[in-house]
């Protein structure tokens, strides 16, 4: 497929800013606390159905202290309607021990201190410092990967090497927005199965219409 143009880039760019400059997260939040540990259930999991996991978890665990003491068996019990829930049961409880012992009980605010925290990967800790800090950085999920392939902005086969791609091409100070603009276009627009062409913003520059059968 062909890649997109500069002339592409640039419009592509310049509709993401009109159509998404103020997006922030779907993820329901009050802290950053509460902002982690929802990012981290995320992973292969809707914002949806993070939703409606989260307020019994933080009711009963509303802070790393609570958290960090936690049963597992009865963390499991609150999340397990969310993928991969013995892992990431392990692994908030995990977080929540390593910030009382290592952060005074804080949640850093530093990507690379946040990388250090079970759970924890380049992609959720881009997130989170992206929504909480509004940093510069671009994180790659499952709809900004679709998305940047399917409009010819990278075809790289990791998310590692997309994010990369991507941050040269969308350079500026941007790219938080973009991260945002690209998640909500993926998830509403620019679907993975039926995306619905007849809504997007730029269907002149896409690299991949043209494989998408009608409804």
């Amino acid at each position: 497929m062909k890649k997109a143009t500069k002339e592409d880039i640039n419009i592509i760019k310049e509709a993401f800013l009109e159509n998404y400059k103020d997006a922030v997260t779907e993820l329901n939040y009050k802290n950053d606390y509460e902002l982690l540990i929802a990012i981290i259930l995320s992973a292969q999991c809707t914002d949806k159905r993070v939703n409606i996991i989260t307020p019994a978890l933080f009711e009963k665990y509303p802070s790393v202290k609570e958290l960090s003491i936690a049963n597992l068996e009865d963390v499991k019990k609150l999340i397990n309607s969310c993928s991969f829930f013995n892992n990431k049961a392990q692994n908030i409880i995990k977080m929540a021990q390593s910030v009382m012992k290592n952060y005074e009980g804080q949640i850093p605010h530093d990507q690379k201190e946040l990388m250090k925290l079970a759970g924890v990967g380049n992609k959720t800790a881009n997130v989170f410092m992206i929504e909480y800090k509004q940093e510069n950085l671009m994180a790659v999920d499952t709809h900004v990967f679709r998305v940047s392939h399917r409009l010819g902005l990278s075809y790289e086969k990791t998310v590692e090497k997309t994010e990369a791609e991507l941050v040269k091409k969308l350079k500026g100070d941007d790219l938080h927005i973009f991260h945002q603009a690209m998640v909500l276009f993926g998830r509403y627009i620019c679907k993975a199965v039926k995306p619905e062409c007849d809504k997007c913003y730029f269907p002149h520059v896409c690299k991949t219409k043209q494989s998408f059968k009608p409804a």
